[in-house]
């Protein structure tokens, strides 16, 4: 595992010691939100205050009442599903943004480096309708055991890996998911060494990608060309999120998307 992966797993693990499962388990069933619907090209649009590879993207005065306007804005264009950032060291993340944009009418979909159980019903709790799981950082046991808690909580997953074996791995998991929301596969062209975005790997990638779940390529998506060239290269959607931040017009970008 990359340096930067195994720093953000220790933090998250810190994190996740804090929680008291049963109590988070409680406060999820008091939560029904929407489910993903899967029609046609995906696109996951995120909500990300700050990214080790870019700096901070933006910095809100108030950045839960930021988190619910953008969520909006995002799903009021089409977006499939929004993705909230979490982590708080390095992408100045929190819960509560995920409460926040989960008023928005899109699912919302919880982007960290989860490690432990209790953090998928930590999402539910707050509101997600779906998780994002790291396979590269997680042993296989250990992603059974998260995408089995996150079938048990009716969330859908998106298991993102980095490279060839990461692909294989995700796709034998995925036959053996028995949630009822999908389950999304994701590749990511970032360097893990680097933090710097190599689009040329998504067709490099292309030929190992799973047959049976549809496929995302993350990082290094721009406007609605790039999602052109993903699209025919066999991917099933896209996850956009500093294009969408950095942009004067996000719903223009999402709608070029599409």
């Amino acid at each position: 595992m990359a340096d930067f992966l195994a720093t953000m797993a220790k933090s998250s693990r810190i994190r996740a010691d804090r929680l008291h499962p049963a109590e988070v388990r409680s406060h999820a069933a008091m939560r029904t939100p929407p489910r993903l619907v899967v029609d046609g090209f995906i696109i996951i649009a995120e909500c990300k205050l700050s990214a080790p590879s870019v700096g901070v993207l933006t910095a809100p005065d108030d950045p839960i009442a930021e988190a619910r306007r953008r969520a909006q804005v995002y799903a009021d264009a089409g977006a499939t599903a929004v993705s909230v950032l979490t982590e708080p060291s390095r992408f100045a993340g929190d819960i509560d943004h995920v409460v926040a944009a989960s008023a928005c009418s899109a699912p919302v979909m919880r982007k960290d480096f989860l490690v432990d159980p209790a953090q998928v019903w930590e999402a539910r709790a707050a509101g997600a309708g779906g998780v994002l799981l790291i396979a590269t950082m997680l042993k296989d046991d250990v992603l059974r055991e998260m995408l089995r808690t996150a079938a048990e909580a009716d969330l859908f997953v998106l298991v993102e890996g980095f490279d060839a074996d990461d692909l294989e791995r995700i796709g034998a998991v995925a036959h053996a998911w028995t949630g009822s929301q999908p389950f999304l596969a994701g590749l990511n062209c970032r360097d893990l060494r680097t933090l710097q975005v190599n689009p040329g790997r998504f067709a490099e990638l292309a030929p190992h990608l799973p047959t049976h779940v549809p496929v995302l390529a993350e990082s290094g998506i721009e406007h609605g060309d790039g999602a052109k060239r993903v699209r025919d290269l066999g991917y099933g959607g896209v996850l956009v999120g500093s294009a969408l931040m950095r942009s004067d017009d996000p719903a223009a970008v999402i709608r070029s998307f599409r």
